[in-house]
């Protein structure tokens, strides 16, 4: 973390960033999961599937990508940059007031 979310004034700030950062890793999971053909009767797997698509399920079929993989990088991984942008510009204009 920079400097600014360690001693910012605002914890909320802190919280957003936070928060923006785990929605990511659970989208950047999920991609490497599928990448990596994770067992998906493992419950682990499972659980991250599920919060992905529901992060996701604005992004997850935006694309119509011929091969599987691409959709699901194209898909999950757009959720992951908008959360963690938006969740960061937020909090940065939390941390100015």
């Amino acid at each position: 973390m920079s400097p600014a979310y360690r001693n910012g004034p605002n914890q909320a700030g802190n919280v957003v960033a936070i928060v923006a950062d785990v929605m990511a890793l659970i989208l950047g999971l999920w991609i490497l999961m599928y990448l990596l053909d994770a067992n998906r009767a493992n419950s682990l797997v499972q659980f991250v599937h599920e919060a992905a698509n529901w992060l996701a399920g604005w992004s997850r079929d935006l694309f119509t990508f011929d091969e599987a993989w691409a959709r699901v990088v194209a898909g999950y991984g757009l959720a992951a940059v908008v959360y963690l942008f938006i969740g960061h510009a937020v909090a940065n204009r939390m941390h100015r007031h």
